[in-house]
């Protein structure tokens, strides 16, 4: 079974640091917890992940905290399966000791007796009353109100100075007396540009219509533009069917796929070639002679190598990416959408090539309430240091919420997205004068918005205040943004295999996950798709493509938070460079998350972005 361990670590591409001890400790792992070789490996990548580690190396110091990952993920595993069951915290004692047994019965938020407790401000709308639909008075203190670590920044990239660009550092030190004091004041700027490319669904479709013809001319769409764009940069030949036997080499273009339902490995790869070429059949796809490789389903790449039995195409190239060099056609001009034409033609803009941005994700409540103190929290910060653009993205109605999940609320989602979210952002950009911009991205997990994607806009018809399809791309200052709230990056994480050069550099997996969706020039290249995702075929397929390369591209995921230049090893180094935006989730459970401040000063090598603790 060490052997087997062994195998998997290395298919997975992770070389084990001291062999011996690392390979037993595995071993009494799967014994525990009933682990098969496969199912440890996943799991050691899901914490390798997690943990953003550098190396593919398994280092014997990493096990104690893998053995946390996988009692978690037990724990985790037993209370799903138990509905009923509930482990008891810290919190709950609190909370517990605080009630007064004399009054209502009802579970409420522990009372703290401090004197320098905050308070969050937050407008609670008439409809609820002075309770909540969770039972939980709400002039009492939350526990995201008692967090003490507030506007730390987690990371930093800084390649342009304060002075340049009117921004000032976030003073950690406490405050005497102001609570949104640690935060100083800034110059206001200048009112940026907005232009929307309007290639999504529109608000209002059908959809649940798409039909297996819509699915198999997608596929074949995508084959045949990888095709031709290969053919046309001129470093590769026409393609041929694959499935032909020929002991000569030659090239071919398809989708990589899986021969059954399970996970991806490498015995289990197929590539489906296009009808044109082979009529859509696909053959087997032996990697074994290639030094390096990161294939997933639904991954579209070009193969050179041969077919001695006409059972089995034997890779020596695999080619993942479009060559930068072939020219892209742009969005239809026709289809962009220009925000507040006439004001931008009387009002001063700011300069071209450089935006200021606030980017945070949702959920924008947390957990125990919908009081939504993260998204009130952000606005405040948002006051004193004022971006031009305030980018932010589902989901704002959460239906993962235990209080939307259990059904206990008491206004429709329609009236909390309007009271609790458009109104503090109506508010917020009165209070801003014209200086600032506000963008909405729905998310499939919106409860107030159609479960598709790609997914219309929301129906906003606000001043100063836009909705962007899902996915989508704007530009702002000439600065080209796209932006998808599906955790496209974990997703593709979970069904990817690679492997990688013995002699090569250590590989930044987080780095490799997005340049995949660069590479594919598509928001969501996998297929099949999760079975968590509404993927529509007949709604706006175009929606999903990428066309060129981003000056920004956020991703929301659950996977840790970064801000990344991509640097594409397949590349020239004077290709185009993006700037991959991860912000983390602004609330998470019942504490808070992070949100991303960004400036962008003209290219990817004059950036000052910080992720910032709520």
């Amino acid at each position: 079974m060490k052997e087997e361990i062994k195998s998997e670590f290395e298919k997975a591409g992770f070389n084990l640091d001291k062999e011996e001890e690392i390979l037993s400790q595995c071993l009494t792992f799967c014994i525990n917890y009933s682990l098969t070789p496969m199912d440890l490996v996943s799991s050691w990548e899901i914490y390798y992940l997690n943990r953003q580690l550098d190396e593919p190396i398994v280092q014997n110091a990493e096990m104690e905290g893998f053995l946390l990952h996988l009692q978690n993920s037990v724990k985790e595993d037993i209370i799903k399966q138990e509905t009923g069951l509930h482990l008891y915290s810290i919190g709950d004692v609190e909370m517990i000791s605080s009630i007064d047994e004399t009054k209502d019965d009802a579970p409420s938020t522990p009372t703290n007796n401090r004197q320098d407790v905050y308070s969050p401000i937050h407008d609670t709308p008439s409809l609820y009353g002075n309770i909540l639909a969770s039972g939980k008075p709400a002039d009492l203190v939350t526990p995201f109100s008692k967090r003490t670590d507030r506007f730390a920044v987690k990371f930093s990239i800084n390649t342009i100075s304060d002075a340049d660009n009117g921004k000032q550092e976030v003073n950690s030190e406490n405050a005497e007396n102001d609570e949104y004091s640690i935060v100083k004041k800034v110059v206001t700027r200048k009112r940026c540009s907005l232009v929307i490319h309007g290639s999504g669904p529109k608000p209002g479709c059908r959809f649940m219509y798409d039909r297996t013809e819509d699915r198999i001319n997608a596929i074949e769409n995508r084959i045949r533009k990888h095709a031709r764009a290969l053919v046309a940069s001129g470093l590769y030949e026409e393609p041929t069917d694959p499935t032909i036997a020929s002991p000569r080499n030659f090239f071919a273009v398809g989708m990589i796929c899986c021969d059954g339902e399970g996970r991806l490995n490498e015995k289990s790869v197929m590539l489906q070639s296009s009808i044109e070429h082979s009529g859509g059949e696909c053959i087997r796809l032996d990697l074994q002679r290639l030094s390096h490789y990161s294939v997933f389903p639904g991954q579209v790449v070009g193969i050179g190598g041969h077919n001695p039995s006409g059972h089995c195409l034997v890779a020596s190239k695999l080619v993942d990416h479009i060559p930068i060099s072939v020219a892209n056609e742009d969005l239809n001009p026709s289809k962009r959408q220009a925000i507040d034409k006439e004001n931008q033609l009387t009002e001063p803009l700011c300069n071209q090539r450089e935006l200021s941005m606030i980017i945070a994700a949702g959920p924008f409540t947390t957990t125990d309430n919908l009081l939504f103190e993260p998204l009130v929290e952000l606005l405040a910060y948002a006051k004193r240091r004022p971006p031009q653009l305030l980018v932010l993205l589902g989901p704002f109605i959460d239906s993962e919420h235990p209080d939307i999940k259990r059904g206990t609320v008491d206004m429709d989602f329609d009236d909390i997205f309007r009271f609790q979210v458009l109104k503090k952002l109506e508010d917020y950009v009165e209070s801003m004068d014209s200086a600032v911009r506000v963008l909405f991205v729905p998310s499939i997990r919106d409860a107030n918005h159609d479960f598709v994607f790609p997914q219309p806009a929301f129906d906003i018809s606000l001043s100063k205040i836009a909705s962007l399809p899902n996915p989508g791309i704007f530009e702002a200052n000439e600065v080209k943004v796209g932006c998808c709230t599906l955790d496209v990056l974990k997703q593709i994480s979970g069904e990817e295999i690679s492997r990688t050069a013995t002699d090569a550099k250590p590989i930044d997996r987080l780095s490799r996950l997005t340049n995949h969706i660069l590479n594919q020039q598509s928001f969501y290249p996998l297929y099949p798709p999760a079975e968590s995702v509404p993927l529509d075929f007949s709604l706006a397929p175009e929606a999903l493509q990428l066309s060129s390369v981003p000056d920004v591209l956020i991703l929301p995921s659950d996977i840790k938070y970064f801000v990344k230049v991509l640097n594409n090893e397949n590349e020239e180094t004077n290709s185009r460079k993006c700037i991959a935006v991860n912000p983390g989730r602004l609330a998470k459970g019942e504490g808070g998350g992070t949100f991303v401040e960004l400036d962008y000063s003209g290219g990817h090598d004059k950036i000052n972005a910080s992720i910032v603790a709520i």
